[in-house]
């Protein structure tokens, strides 16, 4: 991969926008990440070829009611990417789950 490490938040960021989430608040409803950490991923992220983005058209943006939206798009590089991210995940399902559920509280 490029200069970006794959993080958890990165690979969640990237599988977001692979399956079909293209706008910022979407990716972050999507991965259930605040604002703060969505927008500088995804400008690190196109910086690093893994993305590209652009702005929607306005029209369409007027005839909703609503400002124009910046649209994600993995590029090459960042479709290349998405098996490392999906082990990223992976990894973490698997070492999350070694912990069990949370012990139940004391009444």
């Amino acid at each position: 991969m490029s200069s970006v490490r794959m993080t958890q938040i990165t690979a969640l960021i990237l599988r977001a926008i692979a399956s079909g989430h293209h706008y910022g608040f979407d990716v972050m409803e999507a991965c259930g990440l605040p604002s703060g950490t969505v927008y500088p991923a995804l400008r690190r992220l196109e910086k690093a070829g893994l993305l590209r983005s652009g702005w929607e058209d306005e029209a369409e943006a007027h005839a909703a009611g609503r400002p124009k939206r910046r649209t994600y798009r993995l590029t090459g590089t960042g479709r290349e990417a998405l098996p490392e991210a999906e082990a990223k995940l992976d990894e973490i399902r698997q070492l999350l789950g070694q912990f069990g559920p949370p012990p139940l509280k004391a009444r």
